[in-house]
Parts: structure tokens; sequence; C-alpha cells
């Protein structure tokens, strides 16, 4: 009989052990601290759930974070109280915004002493609030293998999330008899799977009557593990597809029926027929923002259908005709079949019209950039990496133009391996999620793309990658400036660049080398393929490569606010763009 099913009295802290041992968890980051000594303890005890120490909380939760997209499973997360909580908070924030499944452990201060303004203390419970799917305080031992239960159940159920729980030092000490639950069910939730049969059907009825469609998928489509469904529908019916900046992967992007990214930098291409459709399938996606440019001009001729296993997503920014509650992988599924055993069949002849068009949209050719620079332009480091790693690495990056370029150059085509901050835009996201990803993938080829604003925020966790020898790629594309911020200020500040000149930087090879790494310095055109080379065939070390790039070089196309998807800045290198059409 498993041990997990004897009544055996263990420590609060030797239970939060044996949870993790009997929830399947492999790796826990964190940070030690007073209130969590116990379970640090009990960790040193066994040796089937593996510690990795950050430097510091906020990259714990990055880690997990990663390590959670990257994988599929929760990432975990230990903190002590007080600061170690409040120093993870922007982690957890990134994925709450993301839906990203993980489970929080923080220590807290005795529970006599709760409320008291005990040394380290704060109300973890309510500073985490705003940005977890649930969180728990547990106060008696007797609940904490069902409340740990609960938390990993809620974290990777219906619509995903980070779920916090608060172990008070005193509960870690008392002794209970151990049993961990099979299951655990919560009266208030019970998240939707199937989406509603005579929904689908009026979703597939919609979509074949589609002269001018667009099928959009997001970020949930990954996390359902619902690429392969994506896939075979869009080939099925031969519509065009987008990802937004979440979703890529999710669709292979050296197919022809891609389109590209959309939205703020996506493709004009991609953008257009957003904009010209007649009939748009959104799946696992949130109409962000960034995605839809202003409302008020966002899809004026299209029928909305809207696939979400979160129904509080749906119409939530945007109207829609057929709202369809359920996982994407399911609803994909089912489409299917009922688009295979339907009489009707797509317009060929408005669907070839309908490319027809498309490819004059791509034929502006909308990502191009100077390749005869004699600085060292951006996108030509991604298009290099691209090309040596054959699209095949696990690509973390920061938040910023780099971001965009890279979300842009390096072509995606398998889902969970472009892991990046979307909903938050945390800067420091890409290194600690760099390292959860490579403890998940020991032999993968793991690259971050950063920038020298955002690497500078984490990049203490340099001493993590020594410490535990992981071998990540860095691509620091240095162009001595916050570069997004920069480029927001050229276009609608007139060029007062308040504030984002990174003065002061430092020798980013020696800082690298100081912690134990290779480090490159390449500031030469002619020598970005060579060191992308050497970096690629050093297996055992980090390297971190510095490339000084063209600090004029903006990120097109760009929607500027209150603009449509039809009103973008194009590259002064894009060819012009053909003549608006009129659309009924």
């Amino acid at each position: 009989m498993a041990l997990s099913q004897v009544n055996v009295e263990l420590t609060g802290a030797d239970i939060v052990i044996r949870c993790l041992q009997d929830e399947g968890v492999e790796h826990v980051f964190g940070y030690p601290g007073g209130a969590a000594l116990h379970i640090y303890d009990a960790i040193f005890k066994q040796d089937k759930v593996k510690h990795i120490l950050v430097r510091h909380e906020q990259g714990a939760a990055h880690a997990a974070d990663g390590y959670a997209r990257a994988t599929g499973r929760p990432g975990v997360v230990l903190v002590t109280s007080g600061p170690g909580i409040t120093n993870a908070v922007t982690g957890i924030a990134t994925a709450y915004m993301d839906s990203i499944p993980m489970v929080i452990l923080s220590g807290q201060v005795p529970t006599h002493l709760i409320g008291d303004d005990a040394f380290q203390e704060v109300d973890a419970v309510g500073i985490t609030r705003p940005c977890v799917k649930h969180n728990f305080l547990v106060r008696d031992v007797k609940d904490l293998a069902l409340t740990i239960k609960k938390a990993f159940y809620l974290a990777s159920t219906g619509r995903p999330g980070p779920v916090h729980v608060d172990i008070p030092k005193d509960v870690t000490a008392h002794k209970t008899k151990y049993h961990y639950p099979k299951s655990a069910k919560m009266r208030s939730y019970n998240p939707v799977t199937r989406g509603h049969p005579g929904q689908i059907k009026k979703a597939v009825e919609l979509m074949l009557s589609a002269k001018r469609p667009m099928i959009y998928s997001g970020g949930g489509v990954v996390l359902d593990e619902g690429s392969e469904a994506l896939t075979e529908l869009v080939q099925l019916l031969g519509y065009p597809c987008t990802n937004t900046l979440m979703g890529l992967g999710a669709y292979p992007a050296t197919d022809p029926l891609f389109v590209g990214m959309l939205g703020m930098h996506g493709t004009y291409e991609a953008n257009m027929a957003m904009h010209d459709c007649d009939v748009l399938v959104a799946i696992g996606a949130r109409f962000d923002d960034r995605i839809t440019g202003d409302l008020n001009k966002f899809c004026p001729y299209a029928r909305i259908i809207h696939v979400d296993v979160d129904p509080s997503s749906i119409a939530k920014n945007v109207p829609v005709d057929v709202p369809i509650v359920g996982s994407a992988r399911s609803v994909l599924k089912e489409m299917i079949t009922l688009i295979r055993a339907a009489e009707r069949k797509p317009d060929e002849e408005a669907i070839k019209a309908w490319w027809k068009q498309i490819q004059a949209w791509r034929a502006v050719d909308c990502l191009s950039y100077d390749h005869k620079s004699k600085l060292i332009k951006p996108q030509y480091v991604l298009e290099t990496l691209y090309q040596i790693t054959g699209g095949d690495a696990i690509v973390t990056s920061d938040v910023g133009q780099h971001q965009m370029w890279a979300a842009q150059f390096y072509k995606f085509t398998k889902p969970r391996r472009w892991i990046n901050s979307g909903g938050l835009g945390t800067m420091g996201f890409g290194l600690p999620a760099a390292m959860g990803v490579q403890i998940a993938y020991p032999d993968e080829t793991v690259v971050c793309v950063t920038g020298e604003a955002s690497i500078l925020m984490c990049i203490q966790e340099l001493s993590t990658c020594k410490q535990y020898d992981l071998p990540i790629k860095i691509v620091n594309l240095n162009n001595r400036y916050m570069g997004m911020v920069r480029q927001w200020q050229e276009f609608f500040y007139d060029r007062r660049y308040s504030h984002t000149y990174m003065d002061a930087l430092p020798d980013f090879c020696k800082v690298a080398e100081s912690f134990g790494h290779v480090g490159m310095y390449i500031e030469k055109p002619g020598d970005v393929e060579g060191a992308c080379k050497e970096a690629m065939k050093i297996k055992d070390r980090l390297v971190f490569m510095d490339f000084i790039t063209d600090q004029t070089e903006n990120v097109y196309p760009m929607i500027a606010a209150g603009k449509g998807h039809n009103e973008m800045h194009l590259s002064p290198s894009a060819g012009e763009a053909p003549p608006a059409r009129e659309l009924a």
C-alpha cells in the first residue's frame, strides 16, 4: 500500500513535502526564511522533490512560471513570509495575467501572532488576492493536505492560474495523520470542459458560409494542448490563421496558411485580414487591447465566434455572435467532426479571391529592414538565431522591442517553445523563466532573448545558473536604451527621451564571466553568425552574447493607440500598401 494512503502522523512541514511527492512534483523554486524553515528542513530529509535555490523570490516565481509554460504542469514556488511573498508578487501577477498554472507556498508567522505586526508579517492572502485564481490561509494542520490538493486542482483546471497557500509556522510544526486525497471537489467551482453542441453547430454553419474568414487563436489553445486540433481545422478549411503573441506556435509559422502574428506589432497581412474578414473565429483568446486596437474600429464587417473556457472572457471586450464556453481542444475536435460530416463546403471561389487579396497584402513585406547597414540590426540577429537553431530552440524573452522582434522573426512551429510575459509585460522575466525551462528540459537548447534594460532586472539569477550548471544562451540586443519606451517617445512625445537612456551600463561580458559563464561581445554584422554558431557549440556552459545593435531601429508594423487594424505605421523599408477596398 502506498505510504500516502497510510494514516501516519507527520509534521505539517513533512506533510507539505509528502503532498508534493504524491502530486508528482519534481522541482520547487524558492528561497528560505524563518517562517518556512520547518518546510526547508523537511526538504533536506528527502531527495524526491528537488529544490532550486534562486537569488530573489521574483526569480523563483518566474522560474516556476517558465517551467509551467514549457511542460504544462503546475510550477511550484516556496518562499517565506513578509518580503519573501511580497518579492514574489510580480511573478505571481505575471502568471495570473497569462493563465499559467502555479502553486505558491508561503510561510507565515505563527497563528497566534497573525494581526500583531509580528516580524516579517504581511497580509499575504490580502496582498495576493487580486492576482491569483484563489488563495488559502491554513490555520489547522488537519486541513493542510486537502488544501494543497485543492490548490493543484484549481491551478490546473478550467482557466489555469496561480493558487497561493499561506502556511503559518506553527502549522508546519504540529502533527496529524497524513492522507493525501486522490481528488478534490469544491461546491462553488465547476469548470466547463465541453462546449454546448447547439452553439458549436451554429458556429460551424457560420464558418462554412464565410467568404472572407479568419481564424484567430490565442494562448488558450497552447494551454489546452489544442495545437494539433487547430492545425487540422485550419488545413481542413484552407482558411487563413493568425496567432496572438501568447499563441505563437499553436499553428506552425512556416505553413502558408499562417499569416503571422496580429495586433499592435503584427504583420500587415494579419491585421488587414482581421479588419476585412466577414467571419472571425476566435479560439482561446481574450481580445486584449494590444490585439484589437480601437474597439470601435475592430472587425467592422465580421460576425464573431468566440470559444473560451472562461465564461467571463466571452463578450467582455468585444460583442460576439456565437459564444461557446468550453476547452479549446474539445471544441476544435467537435468542430472538425461536424465540418467533415457537413454537406455544405466552403465557397471555393470566394476563398480563392480572399487569398488573392491576402497575398497582395503579403507582398508589402512589412517586416523588411535595411540588410546593408554597417550596424547590427536586431532583426538580423533573430533571423540568424532561427537559422542556426533550425527553429528548434525553446525561446524565452524579456519585454520590449527585443520581445517583438523575436515574435516576428523566430518562426515557432510547435507549442510551448515561446515563453514570454504577454499580459503583464514583466521586464526581468526572461532569464529566470529560461532557468525553469532548462531545469525541465536539460537536454534542450534554451535561449533567452533580452535587452540591456530588462536583463538588469534579474541579473542576479546568473548565480543560480552557475550553481545548477544551466547552459542557457543569452541573446542581449543592446541598444543602450529602454528601446520600446524610446520608440514611443520618438513617435508620440516629439523625441523627448525622458529617462530612457541607459547610462552607466556594465560590461555584460565581464559580469557574466565573473559569475563563471562565457561572455561574447559582438559589434559587427559580419560577426553575428559566427558568434551564434560558437555559442551553440558550447553545450555545458551559459553563454552571454552581448550584441551592440542600432540604437535607432524601431519595431514595425505598429498600430498606434486609438487606431484600427487598417491604420498601421509601416517600416520605411516596406513596399507600398495596396489601396483600401470598399466592402459590404
